[in-house]
């Protein structure tokens, strides 16, 4: 299997950790909590393939930024947290900083 293929699971599952963190109400609900422990579990784990590839700083560069990304939009439009034109650009300078990562760092391990 293709290690970006790898990455990008490690990011859904690990922004599936976080939304069901949100969920768990400070871990209080059992099942929000367990899938936190699994999807936490599982990105980690998946995170930790990808590095026999991937330098760690590029890693972990696009796994945060795109997570950082997915749930911030995840928190607008599922638990309706408002974002102004700064959390806008900001997601927008992330996303433009992975890209960058991939499509001109020769340190991304293409």
């Amino acid at each position: 299997m293709n290690v970006w293929f790898l990455l990008g699971f490690a990011i859904v599952a690990e922004v599936i950790g976080t939304t069901a963190l949100k969920m768990s109400d400070g871990f209080t609900k059992f099942w929000p909590a367990l899938i936190v422990v699994i999807g936490y579990g599982l990105a980690f784990y998946l995170l930790s393939l990808t590095l026999k590839h991937i330098p760690v700083g590029v890693a972990y560069a696009v796994w945060s930024g795109v997570g950082i990304a997915l749930i911030t939009l995840i928190g607008w439009a599922v638990f309706s947290q408002t974002l102004d034109w700064a959390a806008w650009v900001g997601i927008g300078l992330i996303i433009s900083g992975v890209l960058v990562l991939q499509v001109f760092s020769s340190s991304a391990g293409h």
